[in-house]
């Protein structure tokens, strides 16, 4: 169930770390930097940046972190 909106929601696998990398951050580090600075940023880039943010949530509280 889960798997059907992520997998929908993931177009371009590795394009927003592919970014990071490029702006020398980790894909973390470059969602928190996008997403405190969504002016300077297109629109598909904040929205990638919200997107690792949720998946970064869904990992830590299915590992039990969170």
């Amino acid at each position: 169930m889960a798997g059907n909106w992520i997998k929908g929601a993931i177009k371009h696998p590795g394009s927003f770390t592919k970014q990071a990398e490029a702006h020398k951050m980790t894909p973390a580090e470059f969602a928190e930097h996008v997403t405190s600075h969504e002016g300077d940023f297109s629109e598909k880039t904040v929205k990638r940046a919200n997107l690792d943010k949720t998946l970064a949530r869904m990992r830590a509280k299915k590992d039990g972190g969170g």
